[in-house]
């Protein structure tokens, strides 16, 4: 199983940005992290981070006959970005959304999702083990579904 793990605006910050919100791990470290994890499960992972909209949209494009799943952090994007989520739902490949701050206990314009409808699930307010739980969901569904 292939997984895609997308992250939007600004992530590549993690470590340095709101450390009281995100953590101290950079980025570099989750991804670390998530690719020894990865390797114990079983699973195959590729990572992208972009500030940019439309790169995001085509990587989703791109990578849509190899990837098996997408796991993704779209930032900001996720309360503004019909693009991103009508990508999502055009390449029809699960996907579970994950954010490390609990969006529903920060700013009111961040309580709402417009990518959560078109994904599999979503994980918000478990720092970076969000992506931990979601590469889990992936490799649980996996082995479910062989039986």
């Amino acid at each position: 199983m292939k997984l895609l793990i997308l992250w939007g605006p600004n992530l590549n910050l993690l470590g340095e940005r709101e450390k009281d919100v995100y953590g101290t791990r950079s980025m570099d470290e989750i991804i670390t992290i998530l690719s020894e994890e990865a390797t114990k499960r079983d699973l195959e992972v590729e990572f992208f981070q972009s500030n940019h909209e439309g790169a995001i949209i085509d990587i989703i494009h791109e990578k849509r006959k190899e990837v098996d799943g997408i796991i993704i952090n779209p930032g900001a994007y996720t309360h503004t970005s019909y693009a991103i989520r009508d990508a999502l739902s055009a390449v029809r490949i699960p996907a579970i959304e994950v954010h490390m701050s609990n969006i529903y206990a920060r700013e009111e314009f961040r309580h709402h999702s417009v990518i959560a409808p078109v994904c599999w699930g979503q994980i918000s307010g478990l720092g970076w083990q969000g992506y931990l739980l979601a590469l889990n969901a992936f490799s649980l569904n996996r082995k479910d579904s062989e039986k």
